[in-house]
């Protein structure tokens, strides 16, 4: 096994509150997918919620070595949860294409919040298997 890339980012909640609020379903609709705001609306602490949300995308973004580019999409991303709660990544779109091109097998992502920030890291991997096809999506859009 081995570590292709790193990230990590925080960010304040209030920041994603003040967007919301500013851009409303816009901005929910960019940046989140029909999952993520469904669960994180059923939240109490939806805010938080998003929040992670947005630093896993973030993080991810930093441990594939990209960023925001050309051809990278916020909802490329998608953030799920197992039985157990650990958080999970389905890819899509232009995320799919810069993991399948590198050979990236995984990319594992943890997530903590508080009443005032968020945080997420995300490590890729390289194992020499392809990035599991149950993980994998196309966005109607992609069409």
């Amino acid at each position: 096994m081995k570590i292709f890339g790193i990230g990590t980012d925080i960010t304040e909640c209030d920041r994603i509150r003040k967007m919301l609020d500013k851009h409303g379903d816009y901005f929910y609709d960019r940046v989140y997918t029909d999952w993520e705001n469904e669960y994180c609306r059923a939240r109490k602490q939806s805010i938080e919620s998003y929040t992670g949300r947005w630093c896993a995308k973030e993080a991810i973004l930093k441990a594939i070595g990209t960023g925001w580019v050309r051809g990278i999409a916020w909802r490329d991303m998608e953030i799920k949860n197992a039985p157990s709660g650990a958080p999970y990544l389905c890819i899509g779109g232009g995320v799919l294409a810069k993991v399948l091109a590198e050979g990236i097998s995984d990319i594992q992502v943890t997530i903590s919040h508080c009443g005032t920030h968020a945080t997420a890291t995300a490590i890729a991997i390289i194992d020499g298997t392809e990035f599991p096809q149950d993980r994998q999506f196309i966005r109607p859009e992609d069409f």
